[in-house]
């Protein structure tokens, strides 16, 4: 009979709970030191894995920087799918107030978040990234508004909810290239901007709808 061996040897990890760490990681890094503050080794020495399995999975650090992009994306996302109380909204300015707030307590969340998408670090592909994700955020925030509100035509040439958010977060971005986070006051002026960018297409007491439509 063979004789059982002192210690079992521990499963492998899988890729994605691999990936989990490294970008957890790379998101404590961003929230200390920035993204000047960021490398494979720097990222690997947090992780407390060898640096071969970092690139194994993220060939350089404006690939690892996109996917944490993708990933504080993906909260906006979820912000934007969230359930919102239909009875609550009296005109569309009380939706985009919601849906600011959302965002806002994101930012205020995640220094992550603050450090990839409003501080200046002239990483072309981490830029080019998130311009690709406001696209597809601008179409969710517009479904939102279709849901409760009844819209009208709207230009097909400029995606209108898209611009409206990337010019809210051009003042939260100077609020943290002043302050390092979207100070109360500044705060308030992205939303003011924001819903006066949307105010150009939208008619001051637009429709709502009876009930959300799926």
């Amino acid at each position: 009979m063979s004789q059982r061996p002192a210690t079992a040897r521990k499963p492998r990890a899988s890729s994605q709970a691999r990936i989990a760490v490294i970008l957890d990681a790379a998101r404590a890094l961003l929230a200390e030191q920035g993204v000047a503050g960021l490398s494979i080794y720097s990222v690997a020495e947090r992780a407390q894995i060898p640096p071969s399995s970092v690139y194994h999975f993220f060939a350089s650090v404006p690939a690892l920087l996109e996917a944490l992009t993708a990933d504080v994306h993906a909260a906006f996302r979820a912000g934007l799918q969230a359930p919102v109380e239909h009875a609550a909204l009296h005109d569309w300015r009380d939706l985009a107030r919601l849906v600011e707030q959302r965002m806002l307590a994101i930012y205020a969340a995640d220094a992550a978040a603050r450090q990839l998408i409003l501080a200046q670090h002239g990483l072309a592909e981490v830029t080019q990234a998130d311009q690709r994700h406001d696209i597809e955020l601008g179409q969710l925030l517009q479904a939102l508004f279709t849901r409760h509100f009844a819209l009208p035509p709207l230009p097909e040439d400029i995606d209108v909810f898209t611009l409206a958010m990337e010019l809210g977060d051009r003042v939260y971005a100077r609020s943290v290239q002043l302050h390092g986070i979207v100070t109360p006051r500044l705060a308030e002026e992205g939303m003011r901007v924001f819903e006066a960018y949307l105010g150009l297409y939208l008619p001051p007491h637009l429709p709502k709808r009876k009930e959300p439509i799926a």
